[in-house]
């Protein structure tokens, strides 16, 4: 009897040891996950300022446009094309001759990068996304290495966002991308009250999203532009700067 006793009381420690060392992995991580550090990233414009939180989701993007930052890649560079109620898009470094009326978009740092469509990262309003190639040439949907766009986008109904659906799985098959996209209802709640660009998801690569200065993305989104989207007025960057922090201080 006593040694039964003793197996039972080893057990029920060993038992009580397991849950209290599970207890600490469980609190540790969430700690880490409190602690996590990102990157922000601030455009400091002749219009304002825009900052955006870089995701940790899409370590490429990350890493990449954090190298560009830091060797003022787009210091100079335009905004060179921008649609209202879509997105602003920035990156090209031959913007940075300003010839007037010129058409940019073509230029870039002389390379591409792999495409990091993550799920759950979607085009909502404010959200920071890598330009590129369209299918034809890019099936694999290469990421520019330095051309972005900040979707401002617009609000939609189930209606619309039910073409969305229809849009993008047409698109995907045409690409070989088999399976049917179908937009998460958290998703959807966001596209019909904030709004944002539903049919670039599962397209394009999106890395960050804005988190101060969404206000001149509107007001650089209301700019005139001429035939091919391009501001009459220049919009320039004339800085970029980062700063890594577990919040914007």
């Amino acid at each position: 009897m006593k040694i039964n006793f003793l197996k039972s009381v080893s057990a029920n420690v060993l038992i009580r040891i397991a849950f209290i060392f599970l207890f600490l992995i469980m609190t540790g991580t969430n700690l880490l996950a409190k602690r996590e550090k990102y990157n922000y990233i601030t455009l400091y414009t002749n219009v304002g300022e825009i900052t955006f939180r870089l995701y940790n989701q899409t370590p490429l993007h990350r890493d990449n446009f954090i190298k560009l930052v830091k060797v003022r890649f787009f210091d100079g560079i335009l905004f060179h094309r921008v649609i209202d109620n879509f997105m602003i898009q920035t990156g090209d470094p031959d913007s940075k001759a300003k010839e007037a009326g010129k058409l940019y978009g073509n230029g870039g740092p002389g390379y591409d990068l792999p495409a990091e469509i993550i799920p759950g990262l979607y085009h909502k309003r404010g959200v920071v996304a890598a330009a590129r190639e369209g299918d034809s040439v890019n099936p694999e949907r290469k990421s520019s290495g330095s051309q972005f766009y900040i979707v401002k986008g617009k609000v939609f109904d189930d209606e619309g966002l039910i073409t969305v659906e229809n849009r993008i799985n047409t698109r995907n098959a045409a690409n070989n991308i088999h399976g049917q996209h179908a937009i998460h209802d958290e998703w959807r709640e966001i596209y019909k009250t904030v709004g944002g660009t539903p049919h670039l998801d599962t397209q394009y690569t999106v890395f960050g999203e804005v988190i101060q200065g969404y206000d001149i993305v509107e007001k650089i989104s209301a700019k005139p532009t001429d035939s091919n989207d391009r501001p009459v007025e220049d919009i320039i960057i004339l800085s970029a700067k980062i700063k890594k922090s577990r919040k914007l201080k």
